[in-house]
């Protein structure tokens, strides 16, 4: 069962990449939204790293699976600011021009299946997910998935962050950069890549996870990534708490769920967001998982986050 993409066009005209893998007749329909820096196929379904494929756990469930790379990332159209030098623009795709890219593909994904169906966020995608749901217009959406939320994040997040001045359009980050970021989120008491099913001498995951973004229309030929800056500047707006939704606003069911080594969604920033929910019903679940990082969906732990997700969805 092989991935599939598919190209839709968002109400400017922009092309987006939208990734499928389905059940041959599913009975609903997820759609998963990625965070600020790594597209949606290295996240939910790298390239040789089939066994760390959250869409292939979904369509294993007999659901069907998609996952939206937004403007900017992954096999999605760039936005102008980014086409030329990276000080000529201003810092590109923020939440709220996301959000619009993501309305448009669950309108593609409700036509395309003819099922119920029910969001994923993770990381700054939980913020772009959470202006669509919280939204006086919002789609039909089964259920959510707040998954690694920043809701209003520390400021020892946000303080490392370099825009530069005046902010730039969008950022290059390294291999070593983006493989450092993941590691020192583990113990030392083993390798990190035992940590996502490798060991000192073979690290499979990452590199599938790496070169899957390296292939995709954000790599580089120099190891290197672009990706836009616009994300930042959500992330420094809601560290002054404006997140850019109010949480209390979204009617649907929601489960908010973080690994437990998470630095970047912290326990006190995922439960002030479940805490800031108020779903009729009390149509709400806060989950957590021990030994799993920001990146927890690629590890050792992912099925118990496949797990949880799916009873969660599965009650709607």
């Amino acid at each position: 069962m092989a991935v599939k993409a598919h190209d839709i066009e968002a109400a400017d005209g922009t092309r987006l990449r939208l990734w499928e893998r389905s059940a041959a007749d599913p009975e609903r329909a997820v759609l998963f939204v990625h965070g600020a820096t790594y597209a949606s196929r290295a996240i939910f379904a790298p390239r040789g790293a089939a066994e760390h494929s959250w869409l292939a756990a979904v369509a294993d469930a007999d659901d069907a699976g998609f996952a939206l790379d937004l403007r900017g990332y992954g096999d999605s159209e760039r936005p102008p600011e980014m086409d030329g030098p990276p000080t000529a623009a201003e810092p590109a795709v923020r939440a709220a021009t996301a959000v619009g890219d993501l309305r448009d593909a669950v309108n593609a994904v409700s036509e395309r299946t003819d099922c119920d169906v029910h969001l994923v966020g993770t990381s700054w995608g939980t913020m772009v997910a959470g202006r669509l749901l919280a939204a006086d217009d919002s789609p039909e959406i089964a259920s959510a998935t707040l998954h690694a939320p920043v809701y209003r994040p520390t400021a020892e997040l946000v303080e490392g962050f370099d825009l530069g001045d005046p902010p730039r359009a969008y950022r290059t980050v390294s291999r070593a950069e983006v493989r450092n970021r993941w590691d020192r989120q583990f113990p030392d008491d083993e390798p990190a890549a035992a940590y996502r099913g490798g060991s000192e001498a073979s690290d499979p995951v990452f590199d599938a996870f790496w070169q899957t973004l390296a292939d995709s229309g954000q790599g580089n030929e120099d190891e290197t990534l672009d990706a836009p800056n616009g994300t930042l500047l959500d992330l420094l707006d809601a560290a002054n708490g404006d997140s850019g939704y109010d949480p209390s606003a979204i009617d649907v069911p929601t489960l908010v769920i973080r690994g437990s080594l998470d630095p970047t969604s912290t326990r006190s920033d995922a439960l002030s967001l479940y805490d800031a929910l108020s779903v009729p019903g009390d149509e709400t679940t806060y989950v957590e998982i021990s030994g799993g990082t920001h990146f927890l969906h690629l590890e050792r732990r992912r099925h118990a986050l496949y797990d949880a997700v799916r009873w969660f969805r599965e009650r709607y």
